[in-house]
């Protein structure tokens, strides 16, 4: 009897971009490596979806359908092209309504895809069936997908393989439609023996042609562990990468994976130099990108806080945006106590950035101070049902500071349709009316609209641009140095248009750094506006980029009113007004970096 020969997917040019670089790669780089993929031998790929779909409008300029196509053309026309989709909120960070679901299937089917792989953070089949329903109407492969990870030391009550295989349970008795089934763990975390018995269980529940898929990350180092107890228990199919995205917070490597199946009743019948040759390729195509040291790590405790590969770098890189990578180490390990008490989601997006939103609050404003919107949405139940009841005392105070009740129906059945909003919009910025560009507008919102009126910036970190920067940069060459300062040295430095003191103590050089007092008025200060007096300001909930203004001076709001849009963590939110009143001050502008209670308006 002959070795079982495993199926894989390439990740590298989707969750290979996602996990490394936090998705921001140019088209026009990587397809030389794709090629080089293709005369490999390699056939399935991952090529679009997830982050992936919105970072090519958000940060690199670029159309994702135009990708797709792109890609579509070098592979040939029998690859398996594959993406991943977010249950109802599809490629989008938040819910979309069921127009907009059904639009995903028939833009992503049109523009090449083969097979859509599709999941739900919080384990809700509810989320997957028009999803997944639409998704096979439209002729695309779908992958159904159950999301799986460790819990934080002392939770207990879901993610169990007997958990994992009652929801299998629970999609074999609906009607959803599905093709090959995904154990999908974004966290790097489910210990190999709890994968081996929920694959073995799951291959005892299905039919014999029934295709299983695996999927981890390398993050806490133990993929390939991860990936031998599920091919061992039944699975027929996993996920591997290239170098130089391989490993750390990305899929285990395709040589690697080959190596650990020596002498084992498996193989992935590949040609090693084949594959050796595609590798260098691709470490050629992405040599000029900066890799964030994080990506590449192993970290240990991301088992004891779960954080997926795919979220890790596009935070982290966030922060770096608004200089606060500082707070990194302190909100992953606030994440285990925001994980234990929301109520068991899966670590995926977008739970994964409820709990980081969630968890940077609590270190930066004090634990459980504010409510992060979406955390709180998540908790009372209008993303779904959460696998455990979350903590009562956690719903309450997102209850009142929401001023929203606990909701237990379908969260698709209180959306708006989409198409003829983004119709709306389009028609307002005199664009074209297309599919695609509904969608666009639906699953991007502003950042889409930027995009399709020539307005997008690119932000994409190379080493060539800093080096470019670098002579710009560069300061006038210092006089000779005087004798070295005996005591603690004092000095200003300016970030993001703040100044902080910053002491540095002699010897140990600690470095204590606090925002600068206002600077006094010149004596014979030219007249000026009155300054706004009274009025209640209204802070930034965490830090991020400010997308959108919606407000001018002098406008009536009311309660609950949107009045601008924060890009922050991975994510959009709106920062709504706490009541009725009138615009007395504006003090942010569009493109601003904002940190964490920044006034953002006044209002009286």
């Amino acid at each position: 009897m002959g070795k079982k020969v495993i199926k894989f997917m390439d990740t590298s040019f989707r969750d290979g971009f996602q996990s490394v670089f936090g998705a921001r790669v140019f088209t026009d780089d990587f397809l030389p490596a794709l090629e080089a993929s293709v005369e490999a031998g390699l056939t399935h790929f991952e090529a679009g979806g997830g982050a992936r779909f919105q970072s090519l409008f958000f940060y690199c300029g670029e159309s994702a359908f135009d990708m797709m196509d792109r890609f579509r053309a070098v592979t040939g026309p029998d690859a398996n092209l594959q993406t991943l989709a977010r249950g109802i909120n599809v490629v989008a960070l938040s819910q979309q309504p069921r127009d907009i679901i059904d639009l995903h299937a028939k833009m992503f089917k049109k523009h090449g895809i083969t097979t859509i792989r599709n999941f739900d953070a919080l384990n809700d089949n509810r989320n997957l069936e028009y999803s997944g329903e639409r998704i096979a109407h439209h002729g695309l492969h779908h992958q159904i997908v159950v999301t799986v990870m460790d819990l934080p030391p002392g939770c207990e009550g879901s993610h169990t393989s007997e958990f994992y295989l009652d929801r299998l349970k629970g999609i074999l008795d609906s009607d959803i439609p599905y093709h090959s089934i995904c154990f999908k763990d974004a966290t790097g975390t489910a210990n190999p023996k709890k994968i081996y018995d929920t694959l073995a269980g799951a291959r005892k529940m299905v039919s014999e042609d029934t295709v299983l898929w695996f999927h981890t990350h390398d993050t806490a180092g133990i993929g390939i562990s991860q990936n031998l107890a599920a091919i061992e228990g039944g699975a027929d199919g996993i996920d591997l990468a290239k170098s130089p995205v391989s490993g750390g917070t990305c899929q285990p490597d395709i040589l690697s994976m080959m190596h650990v199946l020596k002498g084992t009743d498996f193989t992935l019948d590949l040609d090693y130099e084949k594959v050796l040759t595609a590798e260098e390729a691709f470490e050629e195509a992405m040599s000029d990108y900066f890799f964030p040291p994080e990506a590449k790590m192993v970290s240990p405790t991301i088992t004891l806080s779960p954080m997926p590969g795919g979220a890790l770098t596009a935070n982290t890189m966030m922060m770096r945006d608004t200089n606060t990578l500082q707070y990194y180490p302190a909100v992953i390990k606030e994440m285990a106590e925001v994980v234990r008490l929301g109520g068991f989601g899966s670590s995926v997006t977008p739970v994964s950035q409820f709990y980081f939103q969630q968890a940077y609050l609590n270190v930066t404003q004090g634990k459980w101070k504010v409510i992060n919107p979406n955390y709180g949405n998540m908790v009372l139940g209008y993303f779904g049902r959460t696998p455990v009841p979350p903590d009562p005392e956690i719903v309450k105070l997102a209850s009142e500071q929401l001023d929203k009740p606990v909701f237990t129906d379908d969260p698709l059945d209180i959306l708006e349709p989409g198409v003829p909003k983004a119709t709306k919009i389009l028609e307002e910025n005199d664009l074209e009316v297309s599919d695609e560009n509904i969608f666009i507008i639906a699953s991007c919102e502003q950042k889409g609209l930027d995009y399709l009126l020539g307005n997008a910036k690119t932000n994409i970190r190379k080493k060539s641009d800093v080096e470019k920067e670098a002579p710009a940069k560069a300061t006038p060459a210092a006089p000779a140095a005087a004798p070295a300062p005996t005591g603690p040295r004092s000095y200003s430095i300016t970030v993001n248009n703040r100044i902080y003191d910053v002491t540095v103590a002699e010897g140990s050089g600690a470095v204590q750094a606090a925002p600068a007092a206002a600077p006094a008025a010149p004596a014979a200060a030219p007249a000026a506006e009155a300054p706004v007096t009274g009025g209640t300001e209204i802070e930034a909930p965490t830090p991020g980029n400010v997308v959108k203004i919606m407000v001018k001076v002098g406008d009536t709001i009311t309660k609950d009113q949107p009045l601008l849009v924060l890009e922050a963590m991975k994510m959009e939110s709106e920062v709504k007004s706490p009541s009725d009143g009138k615009i007395l001050s504006v003090n942010v502008s569009t493109g601003d970096t904002v940190q964490a209670s920044d006034v953002l308006f006044t209002i009286g």
